[in-house]
């Protein structure tokens, strides 16, 4: 197997390269052989190049018939900037599937809205980070088709019983970047998964509200809430459910997970693909 290993958002410190060379090494462990692409490092500012530099990297693993995956590794800001650079039809020709997490929720519900693909909400780095032994067997496991315990999330409802639809979202600030933008999901019957790396209550608040006055909390069939870190490390003495019950109806399904997000031992979801949760 070879994957392409891309950076669409902030380009990497100089000093988190042995980190990714480490990364690199698990993968080949496991049978994996890992290509870098151009563009991985920060040379001026936050940028590792042009937007359509890192645009073009991305291209060139989808265009490359070798690649079985492409797994971003970045975070940051800046991953909305590659997307008017993206060729949306070899994207959707191709047979290979889009890893990203935090800021790369703007590609993945990009490519959901373009093209009607699925990608994953993971960020792969994690088997390289403080819970990487965890990581590291539950990656190997989902590859060799073992298990899919990556995937099998635990849930508990907060309001209501059962919900079903496609999944979209992911980071909640990064996602409202796509607001008003051809690359907005259709919200309509879906599933809106939500978490949030850093926000306290009066930002977070500010982001519901955002959702509720674009019409989104009338159109989705269910909420799933997944970490919100520095939310929950505040001591805010509302939780993020108390919070965004002011926002919605009381006959919307809201569940909620602590096993996606942020955290270094987070599972993984897959975004523009149907689920079905039950309380």
């Amino acid at each position: 197997m070879k994957i392409g290993i891309s950076a669409c958002s902030d380009g990497q410190f100089k000093d988190w390269k042995k980190q990714n060379e480490e990364l690199g090494i698990i993968l080949y462990e496991q049978g994996i052989e890992a290509v870098f692409a151009k563009h991985i490092y920060a040379k001026k500012d936050s940028f590792s190049g042009t937007d359509q530099d890192r645009a073009e990297d991305l291209m060139r693993f989808y265009q490359d018939d070798s690649i079985d995956a492409i797994y971003d590794i970045s975070g940051g800001d800046l991953a909305n900037g590659v997307l008017k650079y993206l060729d949306w039809n070899v994207i959707a020709g191709a047979n290979k599937t889009f890893w990203g997490y935090s800021d790369l929720t703007t590609v993945i519900n990009a490519i959901y809205t373009k093209t009607g693909k699925s990608s994953v909400l993971y960020q792969i780095k994690n088997l390289v980070y403080a819970d990487g032994k965890l990581q590291r067997k539950r990656f190997a496991e989902f590859i060799s088709k073992k298990n899919n315990a990556l995937f099998d999330v635990n849930y508990s409802f907060l309001q209501g019983e059962r919900m079903k639809g496609i999944i979209v979202g992911g980071n909640i600030r990064c996602l409202l970047k796509l607001a008003g933008t051809e690359y907005w999901p259709n919200m309509d019957g879906k599933i809106l998964f939500l978490e949030a790396y850093g926000g306290e209550v009066s930002q977070i608040a500010a982001l519901f509200t955002q959702l509720e006055q674009m019409g989104v909390f009338k159109q989705v069939e269910g909420i799933i809430l997944g970490t919100f870190t520095a939310y929950e490390k505040s001591g805010a003495t509302q939780s993020v459910f108390e919070v965004l019950k002011g926002h919605i109806s009381e006959t919307l399904s809201v569940a909620k997970t602590t096993e996606i997000g942020h955290g270094t031992d987070s599972k993984a979801i897959v975004i523009g693909r149907n689920m079905e949760l039950r309380s």
